[in-house]
């Protein structure tokens, strides 16, 4: 099978799947309302159901941490940021009815899981991933604990071996040059508990869409957590279904 003939068979196949999802007593999410779909009103796509045109958008969303200043430098803080409306807004545009949305984080120490977007909670998490994986005394967070080392954090071994040096020089460093080098490593946080608590989050999420509405909880929402911040971080965002 050819490579360009994929993704029209995955289109295909896609209402099949969506069949498949049990909306039983399922609460759906909108802007608009909230209601319940019972077992008996399931939405069903049969092979002969008609179907609008293909769709395959991808986007790149911008997301600026909550109570971030100008010029304020990264400190190993983390924040808890709703994508929910972003991503309904470009659902919206999209035009696409029946289908998944799938988000994925851009960067090593930031996040994609689904719950609920409340202030106090936000803070729990903090604390409470914060209690598993400790920042490192050298670390620049307030949080950091004495006696608490990662070896990721010995930027002064690093990078530790020709793998992870070809690595330097294909993202832009010319670590051959003793000066750039010490550059490189001047500019490494010591963040190696961001990564670790960023692991075990996960970095993406797949989202059901039916009849043009994400099928999510009545009090669940999409939710980028920065482990790493406050930075400007971007999030992945493709639509594929029909419209």
């Amino acid at each position: 099978m050819k490579t360009r003939h994929i993704f029209p068979l995955a289109l295909r196949l896609l209402p099949s799947t969506i069949s498949s999802f049990a909306l039983n007593h399922l609460p759906l999410r909108s802007h608009k309302h909230t209601h319940t779909i019972l077992r008996n009103d399931a939405y069903s796509f049969a092979s002969d159901t008609p179907i609008g045109k293909p769709i395959c958008i991808y986007k790149t969303i911008t997301i600026k941490p909550t109570g971030m200043n100008a010029g304020e430098q990264p400190r190993q803080a983390v924040s808890v940021e709703d994508l929910t409306p972003d991503i309904r807004t470009f659902l919206s545009s999209s035009n696409m009815r029946n289908g998944v949305i799938h988000v994925i984080s851009r960067h090593t120490t930031t996040a994609i899981t689904i719950n609920e977007r409340e202030s106090r909670l936000a803070q729990d998490v903090e604390k409470f991933f914060l209690k598993i994986c400790p920042p490192d005394e050298r670390s620049s967070s307030n949080d950091r604990v004495g006696g608490t080392r990662y070896m990721h954090n010995d930027i002064d071994r690093r990078p530790d071996g020709e793998e992870e040096a070809q690595r330097c020089r294909e993202n832009g460093w010319d670590i051959d040059d003793p000066e750039i080098l010490q550059k490189w490593r001047d500019q490494e946080p010591i963040n190696a508990h961001s990564h670790l608590i960023s692991m075990m989050l996960g970095s993406s999420e797949c989202i059901p869409v039916v009849d043009g509405d994400m099928v999510i909880g009545q009090w669940q929402s999409i939710l980028m957590v920065d482990l790493d911040g406050p930075r400007v971080r971007t999030v992945g965002v493709q639509l594929m279904g029909y419209e």
